[in-house]
């Protein structure tokens, strides 16, 4: 049954916008998707929103419309709640203009170290600390384009960084937040977690020992990238098996996070689809 919303004042269009703030967001353990394709995503995904808000006069085309049917399908099956609203509730609660009309709160990720299904050769992506929300979603993307086996937030407890569950980051991933594995973990469980597994852990860092170019990639590893401002943790450097640097030839010394966190991964991508001597193993 859809129930249809017209108040602005309503409670509900108001938790919308407070799950904008990462500290209701934790408390509720939920987040806010818009965009048909991001809802898309999330929906191949297998996730089951708690409330779905629908402006049928936004939806602009067979995409959306096939959206909404579906939503529509899961309410009569699951405990979802199916909301529709007018276009001036829409425009109060969606962030941005082009959502297409439709709006899911759905609950946070489930995914744990110790559910993380690894290949023989795990390329895993660790980003600590990294502070914008566009850079996290444009890793993401790279980290589905590149199949990576999962991408792993982490920072250290004075640095918290940018949550996944974080709107702008869903916003900017296009939905790639729900295509790979990902999920939050402290850095002292997911050390262990790799040194466990055999993981070799990876830095990048303008400090490193040699260009990540001349590295056998191949093998069972953690990228780690650090933040924008600060760098790789010194957490991370210490416990490194080796530390890797991207040559720069230019006045710049550094690139954007979710720029060097491509070329690496795509060039681990490459060495893996190529035969590289094994005399640049990570040990």
């Amino acid at each position: 049954m859809t129930t249809l919303l017209t108040s602005l004042q309503n409670a509900r269009i108001k938790n919308i916008l407070k799950l904008q703030n990462r500290r209701h967001r934790d408390a509720q353990r939920r987040t806010v998707v818009e965009g048909i394709r991001e809802i898309n995503c999330a929906l191949q995904s297998g996730i089951v929103p708690h409330e779905a808000y629908i402006c049928p006069e936004l939806l602009a085309d067979a995409e959306g419309t096939a959206v909404y049917h579906q939503l529509q399908s899961l309410a009569q099956t699951t405990n979802m709640a199916l909301f529709t609203i007018t276009p001036a509730l829409f425009a109060k609660a969606a962030y941005r203009g082009q959502s297409g009309g439709i709006l899911l709160v759905i609950p946070y990720l489930d995914q744990t170290l110790a559910s993380l299904s690894l290949s023989e050769a795990p390329l895993l992506l660790i980003i600590d600390g990294g502070e914008k929300p566009g850079n996290l979603g444009a890793i993401l993307r790279t980290a589905d384009a590149a199949g990576v086996d999962a991408v792993i937030v982490t920072s250290q407890p004075e640095n918290r960084g940018t949550d996944i569950h974080n709107p702008n980051v869903i916003r900017a991933s296009l939905g790639a937040l729900f295509t790979r594995p990902i999920l939050e973990a402290p850095a002292d469980d997911l050390l262990a977690w790799l040194n466990q597994n055999q993981i070799s852990v990876v830095t990048l860092t303008p400090d490193g020992e040699r260009p990540y170019t001349q590295t056998n990639l191949r093998g069972k590893i953690a990228l780690v990238m650090g933040s924008e401002a600060y760098g790789v943790h010194p957490f991370w450097l210490a416990n490194a098996h080796i530390r890797l640097k991207i040559l720069m030839r230019g006045t710049v010394d550094s690139l954007n996070l979710s720029a060097a966190t491509a070329v690496v991964v795509f060039e681990a991508v490459r060495q893996r689809q190529e035969t590289i001597p094994d005399s640049a193993q990570v040990h």
